[in-house]
């Protein structure tokens, strides 16, 4: 996950991380926020630092299982756009994002699909405790569901 702090990856895909985590994978979250980690670590997530994740030769296991990126850090950063658009390209990760999709700056197309995720109730509560441990307004906490906009091309899509 790539995301410009670590309060918007709480509150836009906390739910969505712990449930992963609970699936057995290892999430990492890179973003420039180097504040408290609690958050993340009550999610069961990492925190990796964005620029030094971003400017290492070594990208990490290629590829991801699955990529969630707030679309403000598409449009901001072109390095994180590529990654964005390779996973989309390769057609072998769940690309999602959330937040304004003009923002994104990745092409007609690319995140017009909609996609909600129910958060487990087990997510829910960790979700809310990560969310308290932020010192973030937690209305967030008693979502059910989060919604993305999945990134597809216009080719993967059968378009």
């Amino acid at each position: 996950m790539v995301a410009p702090n670590m309060v918007d990856a709480v509150r836009f895909a906390g739910g969505w991380l712990f449930d992963r985590v609970m699936a057995g994978e290892e999430v990492l979250v890179l973003t420039a926020d180097h504040g408290d980690l609690r958050p993340l670590r009550i999610l069961g997530a990492h925190a990796v630092d964005l620029e030094c994740a971003l400017s290492s030769p070594v990208q990490g296991p290629w590829p991801p299982q699955a990529i969630a990126v707030g679309a403000d850090s598409c449009g901001s950063d072109s390095r994180v756009r590529q990654i964005v658009l390779k996973a989309i390209d390769d057609g072998l990760a769940d690309v999602r994002l959330w937040g304004d999709q003009k923002t994104a700056g990745l092409g007609d197309g690319i995140g017009d699909s909609p996609v909600l995720h129910r958060l487990s109730v087990a997510a829910r509560a960790f979700k809310a405790q990560a969310l308290a441990a932020a010192a973030a307004p937690s209305h967030g906490a008693a979502v059910v569901t989060e919604t993305f906009r999945r990134g597809e091309s216009l080719r993967a899509a059968g378009a």
